[in-house]
């Protein structure tokens, strides 16, 4: 069984893309409204829910923050493949910084992994907003990432590295093969 948000409510919520932009428990600067630091977001459902949901090929979509889910599990596994090779913390962290940097493709861009899942931006201002809301996340998500896939000491946490053989959906991220 899939795992799905529980970020059903999308009364006063800004979208964009047909994505809800959900509050985020996030220091990185961004367009994300704020969160209560002790309610769970939607970062912390997809780590939750990722060794679950990673198996699956096919995800039945409940609500518009489904596909953000979706989304975040997809560059979950893509963080978990960079993060594969690096033997230490301070490694991890120097990949994961690098995929940070990337840039950031929206519905309509080539790179997108999920061509159909979000509507196109009507405007070059709502495609840079849904850029910069999911630049924002995917840098919350990293950091959140090291946490769980490093242990105290630094060493690598394999209970959550071995899911980077996995293909979310069957979907391959080309930017790191």
């Amino acid at each position: 069984m899939v795992y799905h948000s529980s970020f059903v409510d999308e009364e006063g919520i800004t979208k964009a893309c047909g994505c809800p932009l959900l509050p985020l428990k996030s220091h990185v600067k961004g367009p994300a409204p704020a969160s209560d630091q002790d309610a769970t977001d939607i970062v912390d459902e997809a780590i939750t829910f990722f060794r679950a949901n990673v198996f699956f090929r096919n995800f039945d979509i409940k609500s518009p923050a489904d596909k953000l889910l979706i989304y975040l599990t997809f560059y979950i596994n893509s963080a978990l493949k960079r993060l594969e090779g690096c033997r230490t913390l301070a490694e991890g962290t120097k990949a994961i910084i690098s995929l940070g940097l990337e840039k950031v493709p929206v519905p309509g861009e080539s790179g997108f992994p999920f061509p159909g899942l979000f509507i196109l931006p009507q405007s070059s201002k709502e495609a840079e907003l849904f850029r910069n809301y999911l630049q924002q996340i995917r840098e919350e998500t990293s950091g959140r990432l090291l946490g769980v896939a490093y242990r105290p000491n630094g060493t690598p946490n394999k209970w959550w590295l071995a899911f980077a053989k996995r293909k979310f959906m069957n979907i391959i991220d080309q930017r790191t093969v």
